[in-house]
Formats: C-alpha cells, sequence, structure tokens
C-alpha cells in the first residue's frame, strides 16, 4: 500500500477528488509502496522520489494511467523544485547533479538558456562534490557540506544570489557565492535563506513584502543576519512561498513575515511573528508546506490551516489562515498520514513517514529473527506482543486465533511492529477489546519499547561494556547491560551478526567497540526508542565526536541521520 495519498484535485486521475477525501494516487506502478519527497513548479508539473531512489513525474495537462520512473539514472537521493525547472542529486559515494525544465535564466547551469527536457548531468558540477540541492524561482543553488562553500546559477537581479553589484542579469555558468554555508533553504521565490557555520541565520534576495524578516522592505543584496525571538538551532523548517516565509520550531511554534498575511495582527508583516491562532492555545504545530500561493499547516491534532488560493477558481483566495473542516474519517487518516511534503492551489500531499525504528522493526516482522513464538504460525516476539499489548501472550493469541481473520492478525501485526494501521477499523475493533482507546496517541511505539530499556526481567541476554575509571588508568570495571536480542538484532547489523554466531546457550558477551560507557548506553537507548536522552550533565561534545563513526561500526540504518537526530535531542 502506497505511503502518500492527496488532498485536492491530482494529475493521473480522470476526476479531482474532494477536498474532504484523502485519495490514494493510483497510477503508481503496484511495487512503489514508499514515496519519501515530491515536488511540484508553478505550472503543476509534479516529481516524485521512491525509497528506492527512483524519479515519477506527471504533468496536470496529460492523463496518465500509470506513471513510470524516469529512465537512465542512478537512484537519487532528493529532489528539489524552482519556479519552472528542478534539481536532482544521486544517492552515490560521488553524488551527481542533473537539472531539467525552464533554462531561460540559466538557472540550470548550462551555457545555453534552453530548456531541458529530461534530467541532464550538470557537467561543471562534477568535481564539486556537492551534497545539497536547493532552487530559487529563477536560480539554483549547490551545497558543498565539507567545505561548506554555497555554489549557484541563474536570475542575479535584486540579490537572488546574494551577490552585490552584478551588472550580468544571470550567471550563465556555476559561480561560487558564499563561504561557511552549512544549510540552505529557496522556493518558489526571489529570496533565500542560509545557516552559516557560526550558528546564524541569513537572507538575501527580493524584500519588497518583507518577506526576509529585516524589519524594513528593502532587498538585500548581501546575506544578512535576521533576528529571531528563538535561537537558530530550534529552527525545524523553513519555507519560502512567492512573497512569504514561515519558520516552524522544533517544539511545534510558527513564525510568519511576508505580504497577504491576515493573521491577527496585520497584513505585510516585515519582521518573523508568531501567529496568535495557535499561540494564544498552545496549538502544536506538527508540519508546514506550501506552494507558491498556498501556505499549508498541520497540528499535531491532525487539523489542516491554510491561506492562500485552494481550489478552482481565484473567489478560493483567502489572506485569512483558516481551518478546513474535515470528518472523522480524515482525522483519522491524517493520524499516520502525517507530513506535507508539497502543495500548490489544487491539492497537497501527506505522506505516511514511518520512523527509523519502524523500518527497521519491520525486517522483524518479515523475517522472525529470534521469534519465541507464533500467532497463527506467525513468528512473533512475546515481550513485544504483551509491551504493545498490556495483556499476557496466551491470553492475546487465544482471543486473535479464535475471532480474527488472517489478514486482520497481519494488519494488528504491522501496527504492533510498525506503529502503522492498515485498516484502521479493524484494527481498533481489536484494539478496543484490549481496552486501548486511540492507540495512535496513545500508544506510540517508541514509548511502549521505553518500558524494555534496560529492564533486567524482560531481557534475554547481557552486553558487557568495559568502563575505564578516571582516578587510576590501569583500573577498568565492567558493566552489565540488559537488552532483548530482537531488538539490537533488528536495528544493527553487527549486532544481528553477531547473534546469529553464537552459541544458543551463550547468555553475554563483551562489547569490543572501544567506546565509552556512557555512549555505548545512549546507542542502545537509540537503538530502543530512535531518541538519545542527553541531559544538561552529558558531555555533548565528547558524545558527538564519539557518535560520529557509530552508524559504520554498529551497522545501523544508512539512511539515519545520525548528526541531525544528535543535534535535536541534545537540546537542553
Amino acid at each position: 500500500m502506497s505511503n502518500i495519498k492527496s488532498l485536492g484535485d491530482i494529475t493521473g486521475r480522470t476526476k479531482p477528488s474532494k477536498f474532504e477525501t484523502l485519495e490514494t494516487i493510483k497510477t503508481f506502478p503496484e511495487e512503489v509502496t514508499k514515496i519519501v519527497d515530491v515536488v511540484a513548479d508553478n505550472d503543476d508539473n509534479i516529481v516524485f522520489l521512491s525509497s528506492e531512489g527512483k524519479l515519477y513525474q506527471t504533468s496536470p495537462k496529460k492523463y496518465h494511467k500509470k506513471l513510470k520512473a524516469i529512465e537512465n539514472l542512478p537512484p537519487m537521493k532528493s529532489i528539489a523544485s524552482g519556479y519552472f525547472h528542478f534539481l536532482t542529486i544521486s544517492n552515490e559515494e560521488k553524488p551527481r547533479v542533473y537539472g531539467w525544465g525552464a533554462s531561460n535564466e540559466h538557472q540550470l547551469g548550462f551555457v545555453n538558456n534552453n530548456s531541458v527536457q529530461k534530467p541532464t548531468l550538470i557537467e561543471s558540477l562534477k568535481e564539486k562534490n556537492i551534497e545539497q540541492i536547493c532552487c530559487g524561482g529563477y536560480c539554483s543553488f549547490f551545497l558543498n557540506k565539507t567545505t561548506n562553500i554555497l555554489f549557484g546559477c541563474g536570475k542575479t537581479k535584486n540579490g537572488r544570489l546574494g551577490k552585490p553589484s552584478i551588472k550580468k542579469e544571470n550567471f550563465a555558468d556555476l559561480q561560487q557565492l558564499h563561504e561557511n554555508v552549512a544549510n540552505v533553504f529557496g522556493g518558489h521565490s526571489g529570496h533565500t535563506f542560509i545557516i552559516k557555520t557560526d550558528g546564524k541565520l541569513y537572507g538575501f534576495g527580493f524584500n519588497h513584502h518583507g518577506e526576509l524578516g529585516l524589519g524594513h522592505k528593502n532587498n538585500a543584496l548581501t546575506p544578512t543576519q535576521i533576528k529571531l525571538e528563538f535561537p537558530v538551532e530550534d529552527i525545524s523548517k523553513i519555507i519560502l512561498a512567492s512573497y512569504f516565509t514561515s519558520i516552524l520550531t522544533n517544539d511545534g511554534k510558527l513564525y510568519a513575515t511576508g505580504s497577504n498575511l491576515k493573521t491577527g495582527i496585520g497584513r505585510n508583516l516585515i519582521e518573523f511573528t508568531q501567529y496568535p491562532q495557535f499561540k494564544n492555545n498552545n496549538t502544536i504545530i506538527q508540519e508546514i508546506g506550501c506552494g507558491y500561493d498556498l501556505f499549508a499547516i498541520l497540528t499535531q491534532d491532525n487539523e489542516i490551516w491554510i491561506q492562500g488560493y485552494f481550489g478552482d477558481s481565484i473567489s478560493n483566495y483567502s489572506s485569512v489562515i483558516r481551518k478546513i473542516q474535515t470528518g472523522n474519517n480524515l482525522t483519522n487518516e491524517l493520524s499516520t498520514y502525517n507530513q506535507i511534503k508539497c502543495c500548490d492551489q489544487k491539492l497537497m500531499f501527506f505522506l505516511k513517514s514511518n520512523s527509523y525504528l519502524s523500518q527497521d522493526l519491520e525486517k522483524l516482522l518479515k523475517n522472525g529473527y529470534f521469534s519465541d513464538c507464533n500467532i497463527k504460525d506467525i513468528p512473533v516476539h512475546k515481550i513485544l506482543i504483551e509491551t504493545r499489548i498490556g495483556k499476557s501472550f496466551d491470553l492475546i493469541k487465544k482471543y486473535l486465533e479464535s475471532n480474527c481473520k488472517l489478514n486482520e492478525i497481519q494488519d494488528l501485526l504491522k501496527w504492533i511492529y510498525c506503529d502503522e494501521m492498515i485498516n484502521f477499523k479493524t484494527t481498533n475493533e481489536i484494539l478496543n477489546h484490549f481496552e486501548i482507546q486511540n492507540a495512535q496517541k496513545t500508544k506510540l511505539l517508541k514509548n511502549d519499547l521505553k518500558q524494555l530499556l534496560f529492564d533486567e526481567q524482560t531481557s534475554d541476554f547481557k552486553l558487557v561494556v568495559i568502563n575505564d575509571l578516571e582516578e587510576d588508568e590501569d583500573e577498568e570495571d565492567e558493566e552489565e547491560l540488559y537488552i532483548h536480542k530482537f531488538i539490537l538484532a533488528a536495528r544493527s547489523g553487527l549486532f544481528l551478526n553477531m547473534f546469529q554466531n553464537l552459541e544458543e546457550n551463550l547468555q553475554k558477551v563483551k562489547d569490543y567497540s572501544g567506546k565509552s560507557l556512557e555512549t555505548i548506553e545512549l546507542l542502545i537507548s537509540f537503538l530502543y526508542t530512535d531518541e538519545l536522552p542527553i541531559t544538561a550533565d552529558t558531555d555533548q561534545e565528547f558524545i558527538k565526536e564519539e557518535f560520529e563513526d557509530i552508524v559504520e561500526y554498529y551497522q545501523l540504518n544508512p539512511r539515519i541521520p545520525m548528526m541531525d537526530i544528535f543535534k535535536k535531542c541534545s537540546k537542553i
């Protein structure tokens, strides 16, 4: 089952869907079950990126019975869209960057300005070791995160590239723009934001409507520091619409600046201000997304709020932020389809984002590693079943085998292992029988597994860690950590290989990683919960250095952005 749905009108279907119903995109081949990103240009051309790194493109002008992958490309890891162009970067040891679409302002980095119909390699970036791509309206940005150098090309007017005193109207070839850049944020706009290695936020480009939040409406021809009422490290996401910018913080607060706004504090904001609709009632914002003329918000309570165009006619435009009235079915679905990845004036996309913990435990469900019992011949893990349901395994097994069909049991197991509800109605009926109400909010997988962390009573193995004592360099102390084989085997290739090659009656093994006890404890905590319990007493710099090679050594899921997770978890 695909993890992406749409709200509104989308190509590939003969009829637009109702705005009250999430619709499955039925034009993907059956084997495409996970879409990790989707972007659209201002002509409503849409590009999807699958978990396998394949690109799919559709257009509003043509009905697609089945979307086909764009051929002759290596696996891709990210995509970006500007006003009329697209970029993509390959998932290779030496990433390659491709561009296609309009090139009238040389935004694709090609010498000529002819439009390009298919993804074409940008030769000038071959030796630049680009790791991040980003589009402006008529610009493109390419960041080498090792050297922190930002390259770019395209339209220069009004400081769009952050370079002053430029006589040319565009850079036809690639230019080195700025140094000490850690991150870059763009969109369908003439303005751009960067976070520099000094930890400060800077903006440049078009600012006639206050979209840079500088406190005035003068364009910024060079990167200019943005003053915020919260620390830059608290920024979770920055999105840029045509004349508008919004920032979402890690604690779910929402700030905006720019034109066409009625936030309760007036129009045409010139500095970042928190939305009073959400500030006054302590609403937590889960996700934000935007197109050229539409801004969409998803709250933690699964409410959808929009601002701008949404619908077929200009009469549907509103500068007042408003909530879409949704029925119970849509609200229930949104509890799992919880990311807004792209939207324009006629549609929004919602993605179901399984956590890395869910992704890894799904392997247990498929392979049955270290299972100790079964339900209707399906290998399962007794302690996980009991922890998630809160009843004895024998009671659970008896009820399921006596009252549920095989597919209903499989759907329940999908929730137990992956926090994912395939069939909302039947799964909740089973959970209600076991006195579990509103499971998707009250019974999160990571919270349940936290109960098992270092639990001596339920563990089936001990990991022995050598703890160096600082007082005496020659003195060592051994600490035994209580663990569960099936969790560590699901999350770490190193532990999986270790457990598969140990004698069955062996009850403990020594850790030879050379990592400190504190690091190993944090690692185990992360494997159980996807969280790092870092406190004010943690030597964060030391732990960060220790974790730099932890993904490779313990053979963790290579898609885990360990440093991003560390940064998010290291708030004090």
